[in-house]
């Protein structure tokens, strides 16, 4: 499989202001009745005067990255297919490399095997993290009721 690069932009080289005035100049034309387009014309300023035409997925995308800025948040973009190190994937997960291994074999993440190294799919991470942020959801949602339960009576 070829190397995957993810694009990153760290927090606070992009200006907040210039974000969001692009995000709310992008969510009105997406909002515009002459956005039914599959592509948008996009003027770049201080570019040519040719317009760049792109995928509306890419721009509604955009929109996204831009919101981040916005708030001053770092962004990266990361292909979904990509396959990542241990390392990374925990770093992703904000937990340590060996509790990482841990899920792996547990079979809560899928990875595979290249040589004697793990990779997991930034995908199957991504998978992995919705379930366990929807259980900790009902867990919470459990415990506030039992709670209700318990402070009515």
């Amino acid at each position: 499989m070829a190397k995957v690069q993810a694009a990153n932009v760290a927090p606070g080289v992009v200006d907040s202001g210039t974000a969001a005035r692009a995000l709310r100049r992008i969510k009105d034309y997406l909002a515009s009745p002459d956005a039914r387009s599959d592509e948008l014309e996009i003027l770049v300023e201080g570019g040519p005067d040719e317009a760049l035409v792109l995928p509306r997925p890419a721009v509604e995308m955009f929109v996204h990255v831009l919101a981040a800025l916005a708030n001053g948040q770092g962004v990266q973009v990361v292909p979904v297919n990509a396959e990542l190190t241990t390392q990374t994937a925990a770093e992703m997960l904000n937990v340590s490399r060996p509790y990482l291994i841990g899920l792996l074999e547990r079979g809560e993440i899928e990875y595979r095997l290249v040589g004697r190294h793990r990779r997991v799919r930034f995908d199957a991470l991504m998978d992995y993290m919705r379930r366990d942020d929807l259980a900790r959801k009902q867990a919470l949602d459990e415990m506030t009721r039992l709670d209700q339960e318990l402070g009515s009576d």
